[in-house]
C-alpha cells in the first residue's frame, strides 16, 4: 500500500486528494496546524480512514519528525495562506507559509528521503499581469499580490531543489478550481452561496467587487487527479492544469442566478471596498502540455461547474433547515 503525505489536508484540495488518494488505494497522513479551532468539516466523511499529525510549515523540526516517523513514499505540499486578499493584509505570515514554508518542506526532504516524490501547488496568479495569452509553462511570471510572489519562490524554490539535489520535485501550476467545499470567502462560492440563500428568501443582495475580471475555472476533483498524475511520470517536470477557457466574474452571476431564474441584475451591487489594490484583469491556462504527457482533460465545464455549485448549496441550507426565511 503506497502512502501519500498531505500538507493542507483540510481544505479543499487537500480533502479532494485524500479522497482520491484513498480510492486507489493509498494510506493518507495529513498534517494539519495544531490551533484551538481545526476545522475538519471537509474531511470529516474520510477522517477515521486517514491518519491525522500535527505539524507547522513554519517549523522544519515538526516536517522532519513526520516524515520521519510515516516514511510516505510522496508529498503533496498543498498548505499555504491562500486567499488573495488576506495576503496584503498579512504579507509577512503569507511568505512565511507560502514560500519559505515550501523551501522548509523541501530540505526537510532532501534531509530525510530524496527519494520522496514531492508535489507543490503553484497558482495561476503567479502570472498576474499577464505577458502572453494563453498561458503556459513557459509564460514570464509577473505576480499582483503578495500571495503571487510567495507561489513564484515556492515555485522557483521546487525547481531549484529539483536540480540542486536532484529530487522527484514537480509543480502543478493550477488555475481556479472550485467547488462546494471552497471557502466561502472566494468569489465562486461567495456567488454560488448567496444565490442559493436569495432563491431560498434569505438574503436579498450580493456585493461584489470587478465584474470584468476574467478567469479559468475549473472542478477541483478534476484537478487533484492531475496532481497524482504528475508524481507517476518517470521524470519529475511542471505543468500549466486549466481547462482553456476564460470567464468573467459577470458571467459566473449570470450563469449562477438564471440557473434558479434569478435577474443578476437586480440583486448584485458593485462595492468598491471588495477592489484589490492590484488588479489580475484576466488568465488563461494553456493545458496542451498536461493533456499530451499526462492524458489529464477537464471532466466538468464551465456551466456544469456553477450549477454543481448552486445544487449543492441549496442542498445544504435544506439539511441544516436555513431554507425557511424569517418573518416579523
Amino acid at each position: 500500500m503506497p502512502k501519500a503525505l498531505i500538507t493542507g489536508i483540510t481544505g479543499q484540495d487537500g480533502s479532494h486528494l485524500a479522497d482520491f488518494l484513498l480510492e486507489k488505494g493509498y494510506e493518507v497522513v495529513g498534517m494539519v496546524r495544531r490551533t484551538s479551532t481545526i476545522n475538519f468539516d471537509r474531511i470529516r466523511h474520510i477522517q477515521d480512514r486517514v491518519t491525522i499529525v500535527q505539524g507547522d510549515l513554519l517549523d522544519q523540526v515538526s516536517i522532519i519528525h513526520i516524515l520521519q516517523d510515516h516514511h510516505p513514499e510522496e508529498v503533496f505540499n498543498l498548505a499555504a495562506q491562500s486567499f488573495v486578499p488576506t495576503s496584503w493584509q498579512q504579507p509577512v505570515l503569507t511568505g512565511e507559509f507560502t514560500a519559505l514554508g515550501v523551501t522548509r518542506m523541501l530540505d526537510a526532504v532532501r534531509t530525510v528521503d530524496k527519494n520522496i516524490r514531492f508535489y507543490q501547488a503553484s497558482s495561476s496568479e503567479m502570472f498576474g499581469k499577464v505577458q502572453e495569452v494563453p498561458q503556459r509553462e513557459t509564460t514570464p511570471f509577473y505576480p499582483r499580490s503578495p500571495y503571487g510572489v510567495a507561489k513564484v519562490y515556492g515555485h522557483w524554490i521546487t525547481i531549484n531543489y529539483r536540480e540542486s539535489y536532484n529530487l522527484f520535485a514537480c509543480s502543478g501550476i493550477l488555475f481556479n478550481h472550485e467547488g462546494p467545499r471552497r471557502g466561502l470567502e472566494f468569489v465562486t462560492h461567495k456567488i454560488t452561496n448567496s444565490v442559493a440563500r436569495i432563491k431560498l428568501g434569505l438574503a436579498t443582495e450580493l456585493r461584489l467587487g470587478n465584474l470584468e475580471s476574467r478567469r479559468d475555472w475549473g472542478w477541483a476533483p478534476d484537478y487533484v487527479r492531475a496532481m497524482w498524475l504528475m508524481l507517476q511520470q518517470d521524470h519529475p517536470d511542471d505543468y500549466v492544469v486549466a481547462t482553456g477557457e476564460t470567464h468573467s466574474v459577470r458571467e459566473f452571476c449570470q450563469e449562477a442566478f438564471s440557473y434558479v431564474g434569478l435577474d443578476w441584475e437586480k440583486h448584485v451591487i458593485v462595492d468598491p471596498n471588495f477592489y484589490r489594490p492590484a488588479e489580475v484583469d484576466m488568465l488563461v491556462g494553456d493545458p496542451s502540455k498536461a493533456r499530451r504527457v499526462l492524458g489529464w482533460q477537464p471532466s466538468v465545464n464551465f456551466r456544469e461547474l456553477v450549477h454543481l455549485m448552486v445544487d449543492a448549496d441549496l442542498a445544504a441550507l435544506h439539511q441544516t433547515g436555513n431554507h425557511t426565511p424569517h418573518v416579523g
